[in-house]
């Protein structure tokens, strides 16, 4: 019967809430559909009903409006990469989720259950995700560690590592988290629909339901800004691959060429310039870019300049 009809889309549209407490009518609707459901109402209808339902809080449904933002062209021509806060296990210790997302179709990459956020924990991350997905073009991250120390001394041997592979780095400015916006809405979305509902004893099980979650939201859950098509939709892998050993550093014709001694320092023009550290023992190229002005380059990445006419 047409009541029996009604009745049976109600639940259907309910469980799926159920599933998903932190989806709002769109979302759900969206979801539904992918999963082959029929004779769905529409968006305003299934907000209706949750709300009918004591399923939507109105004061919440403000905060959640869909929003449009700027994106890459293309997959891997920027992924975004930064920790979100930890917090405490049950069995003791603290878990750091490090999370890499791709600009373009907000594909994540990466969400591990890291102990710390050192350099020897992160780098091997990022080589499986390396391995699996290919290089990017560029990654965007803050200027906390292990990438970086200050706006000052922005590198680190992570991000000297990085820039060895080919990547381009780039580093947010201090204070303000907006820059990173498509990975600070990640975490918001991670600790909404994951980390808020309970607890974790231990990293392997923190993992485990990262994996199912991450699964879910790659390959199922509509977003908003893809026109409520999931990431995985708009994401394909690079096809840069990830060079198992580190390739040789080669500057052009012309360039000079100075290495940074122990204390990340290079000599120029009968003068001491400091380089950084995280450049050690490593060639670095010095290019005219004035009168009297040079630029510094490791690799292809632009470090910094110096100025010989003082």
């Amino acid at each position: 019967s047409p009541r029996k009809t009604v009745e049976s889309v109600e639940s259907v549209i309910l469980a799926a809430r159920a599933a998903h407490p932190a989806w709002g009518p769109r979302k759900l609707r969206a979801y539904l559909l992918q999963q082959g459901e029929s004779g769905l109402p529409c968006t305003s209808t299934i907000g209706s009903i949750l709300k009918r339902c004591g399923q939507i809080d109105p004061q919440e449904a403000i905060k959640h409006r869909a929003y449009q933002s700027f994106a890459m062209e293309r997959p891997n021509q920027l992924w975004q990469m930064d920790f979100k806060g930890y917090f405490r296990l049950e069995a003791g210790g603290h878990c750091h989720p490090l999370s890499v997302l791709d600009d373009h179709s907000r594909f994540a990459l990466g969400l591990h259950a890291c102990a710390n956020e050192t350099h020897r924990t992160v780098q091997p991350v990022i080589t499986l995700i390396f391995r699996k997905y290919g290089l990017p073009e560029r990654m965007l991250m803050d200027n906390g560690a292990p990438w970086g120390h200050n706006k000052l001394h922005p590198y680190t041997a992570l991000t000297v590592w990085l820039i060895r592979l080919g990547i381009q780095i780039s580093h947010g400015r201090e204070y303000h988290p907006e820059t990173q916006g498509k990975v600070e809405r990640f975490h918001r979305t991670l600790k909404l629909e994951l980390l808020s509902q309970r607890a974790f004893a231990t990293l392997p099980e923190c993992q485990t339901e990262f994996d199912v979650w991450l699964t879910m939201y790659n390959q199922e859950r509509p977003h908003e800004a893809l026109g409520l098509q999931p990431p995985i939709s708009s994401y394909e892998a690079s096809t840069r691959e990830f060079p198992e050993s580190l390739p040789p550093i080669v500057y052009a014709t012309g360039d000079q060429v100075r290495k940074v001694d122990v204390s990340g320092r290079i000599s120029f023009g009968n003068h001491v310039y400091r380089v950084g550290k995280a450049f050690r023992h490593q060639p670095v190229a010095i290019r005219p870019s004035g009168e009297g002005t040079y630029d510094v380059f490791y690799c292809a990445q632009r470090i910094g300049s110096l100025d010989v006419r003082h």
